[in-house]
């Protein structure tokens, strides 16, 4: 029996307790594996919590206890997520997380961390929610160079901006509308804003290139200024604007790295990506490109994600787990172009996507 501790009890958190309490016993027969939810760490009273008898407010209890193997931390941020994480390494303890703005800013810290105590840094979660891409990078297409990663990464924006595609919404509206159905935060800021999918295509890169790339380093635009005039004239011209994340290798010089609206055209793999979902267009020079898609935001499928790093935890498997990178030197890419420019009616420039 594995018994493990839980970071935070918000969405993610609960959505954890929640898939180990639903399938436990078909994770048990597929994988071997027996998981069992031991403690709950959050500082606020619950009302109505069935796990209440799980839960603690002290990490040291957590910290201190060897019956914990496992810690998923879902606390998001770079305070007590980053203070937590760091102590349950130090104490040999596994640690998974879906928390993308901690793995962006100490990854490769984290990482050496781990290895050094003979643990594991799981991060399935931080990049696409529910669509699996770290494992099948670091482990399906090792044996390729990367040459191109394009992604949608945002379900919030990719909402938004479908909404407003689909039927003529305000950006007001659909953001409005987002926030009511659970699909954006009520302080939207990082995503509109293009910081949450700069944060993850850092990891990708990270993991792509193998030096430690900061969020800080890397061109980032949101899509708060694409108003409706702007969606009607990229319709006109047979495409569609998107926020997406891209790593372009570039022989001789750094990568570029870039996250920004794109005007995507009608024949592109990504134009027809709808709502929340993610998709990531991953090119290897021996695989050609491959794609991910599915839902990439979520209680449940972000849930699901953490628990099958759980289980990777779990079953034994022996090292540091199958990601690896190190400190090295920033990409400073934001002054070199990738892609030809369009001028809406209102003087706005945005990228095409080829």
């Amino acid at each position: 029996m594995t018994k493990i501790a839980i970071l935070g009890y918000g969405v993610v958190g609960s959505g954890v307790a929640e898939v180990i309490a639903m399938n436990g016993r078909h994770i048990a027969e597929r994988t071997g594996v027996d998981l069992r939810v031991k403690y709950i760490l959050d500082i606020r009273d619950i009302p109505g919590n069935p796990y209440e008898n799980l839960m603690v407010r002290d990490f040291s209890v957590i910290e201190n206890d060897p019956e914990i193997s496992v810690v998923a931390e879902v606390i998001g941020g770079t305070g007590a997520a980053y203070e937590f994480t760091r102590r349950a390494l130090q104490a040999g303890k596994n640690v998974v997380t879906s928390n993308k703005e901690l793995v962006a800013a100490h990854g490769a810290e984290l990482l050496a961390l781990a290895r050094d105590r003979g643990a594991r840094y799981l991060f399935e979660a931080s990049v696409g929610g529910g669509v699996p891409i770290i494992r099948p990078m670091a482990r399906c297409l090792a044996a390729n160079r990367f040459t191109e990663i394009t992604g949608i990464l945002n379900g919030t924006c990719n909402y938004i901006l479908s909404r407003m595609d689909e039927d003529a919404m305000s950006f007001a509206d659909a953001l409005e509308e987002a926030q009511r159905g659970g699909y954006a935060e009520q302080n939207p800021a990082a995503d509109i804003g293009g910081r949450d999918t700069a944060r993850k295509i850092c990891i990708l890169a990270s993991l792509a290139f193998g030096k430690h790339v900061y969020p800080e380093c890397v061109h980032t635009e949101g899509i708060g200024n694409v108003d409706s005039d702007m969606i009607r004239e990229a319709q006109m011209n047979d495409h569609i604007i998107k926020l997406l994340g891209r790593i372009l290798h570039q022989e001789g010089g750094p990568p570029l790295i870039i996250a920004a609206p794109y005007m995507v055209p009608q024949d592109h793999r990504l134009f027809a990506v709808p709502g929340v979902n993610n998709a990531i267009l991953v090119t290897g020079d021996a695989t050609g490109e491959v794609m991910f898609y599915g839902q990439g935001a979520g209680k449940l499928p972000t849930a699901s994600a953490v628990a099958a790093d759980i289980i990777d935890c779990a079953s034994g498997v022996p090292g540091p787990g199958p990601v690896l990178w190190s400190e090295g030197p920033s990409y400073l890419t934001f002054s070199q172009p990738d892609a030809e420019l369009y001028t809406f009616s209102n003087g706005t420039t945005m990228r095409i996507l080829e």
